[in-house]
């Protein structure tokens, strides 16, 4: 299989009243009181805002975040070219979530999967990229005992991902424990 990688070609700068989901996750690590935990975010808009609130809320938070977006991720090369502060705990990368390996990625406490089902397509299947469900499998496999998976109730994918969700819920060891403000909130049973 061959053929070039799908990328997001645009820019997401902090729009709260059309995407509050990363404001609301921090929100949502305030209310928790979570702590000294790994995160993984899925989408680092050009704000970055999950990855700098976590530097400067002072809960000793470590984000590992990804994005399909070449100007986002320049715009985390000048971040921490700027705010070494932030760059020791806030990593973020480019690449397709599709294409993620397992044997590369560490254990997480804190999972957000805000963009579920919003951007594969068949440009992904050209080189055989996984789907939402394996991303997602992965991902939970990846998730600590007693750790939490957040989705976005408002994406303009959430339909198909709440079918995701459901067969999801059913197949793994997880937990619904309920909303905060637009996000789903689950916890891996322990």
């Amino acid at each position: 299989m061959s053929g070039k990688l799908h990328f997001w070609d645009a820019v997401w700068d902090l729009r709260i009243d059309e995407c509050p989901c990363d404001v609301h996750f921090n929100d949502w690590i305030e209310t928790t009181g979570v702590k000294n935990a790994a995160i993984f975010h899925f989408g680092t808009g050009s704000h970055h805002v999950v990855g700098i609130q976590q530097a400067e809320n002072g809960l000793n938070n470590h984000v590992l975040a990804i994005t399909a977006a070449p100007k986002e991720y320049d715009t985390f090369v000048q971040l921490a070219i700027d705010r070494p502060e932030v760059e020791k705990i806030y990593k973020a990368f480019f690449g397709d979530i599709y294409q993620l390996d397992a044997r590369l990625l560490p254990n997480f406490d804190v999972v957000t999967l805000f963009h579920l089902c919003e951007f594969r397509n068949e440009r992904n299947d050209v080189y055989g990229a996984l789907t939402d469900r394996e991303v997602l499998d992965l991902l939970t496999d990846k998730l600590n005992s007693g750790g939490y998976m957040l989705f976005y109730t408002k994406s303009f994918a959430f339909e198909p991902a709440a079918k995701v969700i459901a067969a999801w819920e059913k197949a793994q060891a997880v937990e619904r424990v309920g909303m905060h403000e637009t996000l789903l909130v689950y916890r891996k049973k322990k």
